[in-house]
């Protein structure tokens, strides 16, 4: 049974904020020392990360990225890439070239032994704007005005063939989304343009269901309106309970951590959410309090790892916004924000979820270049696994802020994409508390004396754990990156 409020007081006051509510999990913490992962003297740029204490651990991680002589990415010794798609240089297996703008991705299983990525393409405003859109499939266009949408890439057995087609078109601004228990990916739109606005033809903001096994599953796409409209960014489910979980990248007001709680009755599976009514269900905000049982408005106050708050939940009163954005339905004192609520991942019972950065003019609490949290449903908790200090250098190499997109590794902690400044990395964030760098982008979109790195996204694993898939946004690289990988040792 959760917890009430004062039951978390009251416990908290007596064990100490954390203990009793969490038990034995792990804390993932980032001490500011961590964010710099100091050279080795190889003239790489990225040694291994730094601990707590600021000594030198040469086993975390897997030591120092080695440049690419093509340009593209920097890997540990022993690691390789392959390169899956490419926008403007591969095709898809109409013919079209692989649009651009990768974000959000999840693998499936296919048939003999074959992977299935469904991967976002997050393109925004009128298509004419683009010059790689998501192509208008006939029968898979939602409005044809939209640029955006996801493609599905089919991955051999050995990684020798490569397919891919449209599995959703004439969306906008396909950021993240999430994998279903039943196979499926919801691809969200992070934006709320109206018909009208921007070129659209009908409204957006809303989630999407498409079935990489089943092409016919995918015609005729139908907005899953119970969802809310508003900018979602990552969606997971907790397939115990049946909730759906949203986070919201907004801002002006701080944007929310949401809970979908099905209809009585309701049995999730294939389809079933589109067959939904608008109003099915309740959508709700999160609302947060401390161990004192005192009201917290906003993430960016939590300076510590390992916090504790627990979680009251708000219904949002018109989820559709037909008047005023979700967000700015309640008043501030109603529900707690964060800025730049991002990617989101299922694991350990629980979500994983990303606050991206906060700064002290958007955000009432301590600036951060980053925060994970943990939702435990069972406790009705999060806790703070992840906080990265500010980064005051982004363009000094080895540098980690602003992470994105972010899933549980199979040995151990987890894996975090970086949208921030100067250099962009893959990185990790071991269970005893600890970060290092896994891969740097090196596919430069500006000039030698002023370089542009696209940010990483869709970070992921195969099913076996053998491959980890993600890609640069820009211009849209998808890649698969194999190696020695090991479990990550606790301290």
């Amino acid at each position: 049974m959760p917890i009430s409020r004062r039951d978390f007081a009251r416990r908290s006051a007596v064990t100490g904020a954390g203990v009793a509510i969490v038990g034995s999990a792990g804390v993932l913490s980032s001490a500011p020392g961590a964010l710099a992962a100091p050279g080795d003297g190889t003239g790489s740029g990225d040694g291994n990360a730094q601990g707590h204490g600021g000594g030198h651990r040469p086993e975390l991680g897997y030591g120092p990225l080695i440049p690419d002589p093509d340009g593209i990415l920097a890997l540990p010794e022993g690691f390789s890439y392959q390169v899956l798609t490419h926008s403007g240089v591969t095709k898809l297996e109409s013919g079209e070239s692989t649009p651009a703008k990768h974000d959000g991705t999840a693998p499936f299983e296919g048939a003999r032994g074959a992977t299935l990525l469904v991967n976002n393409h997050e393109l925004s405003g009128p298509r004419s704007e683009h010059d790689h859109p998501v192509p208008l499939t006939d029968g898979l266009v939602y409005d044809p005005a939209a640029p955006g949408g996801c493609t599905v890439v089919e991955v051999s057995k050995h990684g020798d063939h490569v397919t891919e087609w449209v599995g959703i078109a004439g969306t906008a601004q396909n950021c993240a989304g999430g994998s279903t228990p039943w196979g499926t990916w919801l691809t969200c739109e992070e934006t709320t343009d109206r018909a009208g606005e921007n070129g659209m033809t009908k409204d957006h903001g809303y989630v999407f269901e498409v079935d990489p096994h089943d092409r016919r599953a995918n015609r005729d796409p139908q907005p899953i309106k119970a969802l809310g409209r508003f900018d979602h960014e990552a969606v997971v489910v907790d397939s115990r309970r049946g909730h759906l979980y949203l986070t919201e990248d907004a801002d002006e007001p701080n944007g929310l951590f949401f809970r979908w709680v099905p209809p009585s009755g309701f049995r999730h599976g294939r389809g079933r959410l589109r067959g939904l009514a608008d109003d099915a269900g309740k959508l709700q905000a999160m609302k947060c309090f401390d161990s004192g049982g005192r009201f917290v408005e906003d993430l960016s106050h939590s300076t510590k790892t390992g916090v504790v708050y627990g979680v009251d939940w708000v219904d949002v009163p018109d989820r559709d916004a037909r008047e005023t954005p979700v967000r700015e339905q309640f008043a501030d004192h109603e529900i707690t924000r964060a800025r730049k609520l991002e990617g989101m991942w299922w694991g350990d019972g629980g979500a994983y979820f990303v606050s991206s950065y906060a700064r002290a003019e958007d955000s009432p609490g301590e600036p951060h270049d980053g925060q994970v949290w943990f939702y435990d449903p069972k406790r009705r908790t999060v806790t703070l696994k992840v906080r990265l200090a500010v980064n005051k250098d982004p363009d000094q190499p080895g540098g980690l802020d602003g992470p994105d997109n972010i899933t549980v590794s199979p040995y151990g902690g987890l894996i975090l994409a970086e949208d921030g400044e100067g250099h962009q990395h893959l990185f990790g964030a071991t269970d005893s508390g600890e970060t290092y760098p896994l891969a740097r982008n090196e596919f430069n979109l500006g000039t030698e004396e002023e370089p542009d790195y696209s940010e990483f996204a869709g970070v992921c694993f195969s099913a076996d754990g053998s491959t980890l898939f993600a890609s640069i946004q820009m211009p849209g690289i998808l890649l698969a990156i194999t190696g020695p990988w090991r479990r990550q040792r606790r301290r």
